[in-house]
């Protein structure tokens, strides 16, 4: 069996008897539970293709231990960087879905204050560089884009420009809170796998957060409020638009998925959804204000 050379390979692994069990819902890589007489934990291996999708593995596994020291990540046992394997502690716990993130936004407020005011990240998450890579990635390869994407761009432009605008002070992000990604073990909610992790605005965490559980307006209020603790219009309106940068970008991720991924998930239909939120929240009637709001200069806490 394939795997069981590959586990071999790991120290605190090769050698011992083990129980391994595939891990369902990784879009990027093959993930297994290996558990042995003295060690329950989490192999991760990455095909080189993830290179292509904005993935630095050095500073997944800095950003990794980062965030095991402030108790949201899972304890990093071992990082093979040249065989593409990060092996983590297992979390026990339930897997979040997206009804449950709609149902737990001040404890997920809670836990991403601990992140991001814990240790610098190695790496800087800027989602429109990250689309201006992909997007190179897509033409150099061939890969077709999907109908109306192109013609985004300007308002794509427009909406950079804003957010360019008084941006927040950078923090270690996540950046990528799948439901999938997020742990619920009774008492902290606790976030795995910092493939995408970097510093980066608070504002996009949110946006993207409630975007990839395809959560309202509403939802996007209480989590603006629960974790600034005051809802402000401006930090609201750039976590939103931060969102649309996201489904804008994502949608090339899924082009490049398409192309290269061994992984069983339908890519197609991911490029598909994430267009079609991207178009429709290029088409908002409130775009406008959305931009100028978050364009607008913060105002000091504490002004009337």
């Amino acid at each position: 069996m394939r795997v069981d050379r590959w586990l071999d390979e790991i120290p605190c692994l090769a050698g011992q008897e083990r129980r391994v069990d595939e891990l369902p819902g990784g879009l990027t890589n093959h993930n297994y539970r290996v558990r042995t007489a003295t060690l329950d934990v989490v192999v991760r291996i990455s095909p080189a293709s993830t290179e292509l999708l904005a993935v630095d593995r050095e500073h997944e596994w800095h950003n990794s231990v980062a965030a095991a020291s402030v108790g949201v990540g899972a304890p990093v046992v071992d990082y093979l960087p040249e065989r593409g394997v990060l092996v983590v502690g297992y979390l026990p716990g339930r897997t979040c879905t997206a009804a449950d993130i709609g149902a737990n936004l001040p404890r997920l407020a809670a836990a991403l204050r601990r992140l991001h005011s814990g240790p610098a990240f190695a790496s800087r998450f800027d989602m429109f560089e990250v689309q201006r890579r992909y997007a190179q990635i897509v033409a150099a390869q061939g890969f077709p884009l999907p109908e109306g994407y192109a013609a985004l761009e300007p308002a794509a432009r427009r909406l950079e420009a804003a957010l360019r605008t008084f941006p927040e002070g950078l923090v270690p992000c996540h950046n990528d809170l799948l439901a999938a990604n997020i742990i619920d073990d009774g008492g902290d909610l606790r976030l795995i796998d910092y493939e995408y992790s970097g510093m980066n605005e608070p504002a996009f965490e949110l946006g993207n957060l409630v975007n990839e559980s395809q959560l309202d307006h509403d939802h996007l209020e209480e989590l603006v409020e629960s974790y600034y603790g005051r809802l402000d219009g401006r930090l609201l309106a750039r976590a939103e638009l931060w969102g649309l940068a996201g489904r804008w970008a994502w949608t090339l991720w899924g082009v490049i998925q398409q192309g290269v991924s061994d992984v069983d998930h339908d890519f197609e239909a991911f490029t598909t959804e994430r267009l079609a939120l991207a178009l429709a929240g290029f088409a908002d009637p409130r775009l406008g204000a959305l931009l100028d709001a978050a364009a607008a200069p913060p105002v000091p806490q504490g002004t009337p």
